[in-house]
C-alpha cells in the first residue's frame, strides 16, 4: 500500500502572512530551532511539551506555511526545514532563528 504524500505548497504559493502566523507561536519557533539545516528529524524526537495531537497541529500550521518538509517512512514521520523558502523571503528564517529566544 503506498501512502499518499504530505501535501506542501509551492514556493510560490507560500505568502508572508502565513509564514509570520507559524513564526508567531513558542512551540512552532522551539521545533524550528530543533531543525538542523539539510538534516531530516524524526517527529518523535521533539522535546515539546505539548500532547501528540497538538504537535501534529503545529507540524501542520508549519508545513501549510511553507516552513518545514514533512514525509513519512514507514511509520515514522521525517522533517526537514524547507531548503527553498530562501528563494521566496531571503534571510528571512535565518533571521528570525537567530533573534528569536532560544526555548
Amino acid at each position: 500500500m503506498t501512502q499518499e504524500p504530505y501535501p506542501h505548497p509551492d514556493v510560490s504559493e507560500v505568502t508572508l502572512p502565513e509564514v509570520l502566523h507559524a513564526l508567531s507561536d513558542p512551540v512552532r519557533l522551539s521545533i524550528l530551532q530543533a531543525l538542523v539545516p539539510g538534516q531530516e528529524s524524526a517527529w518523535s524526537g521533539f522535546m515539546v511539551s505539548v500532547a501528540p495531537s497538538t504537535l501534529s497541529h503545529h507540524m501542520k500550521v508549519l508545513r501549510n506555511a511553507g516552513l518545514i518538509t514533512h514525509r513519512k517512512e514507514g511509520t515514522r514521520c521525517l522533517v526537514s526545514l524547507r531548503q527553498d523558502l530562501g528563494e521566496r523571503f531571503p534571510g528571512l528564517l535565518d533571521t528570525v532563528l537567530r533573534l528569536a529566544p532560544v526555548a
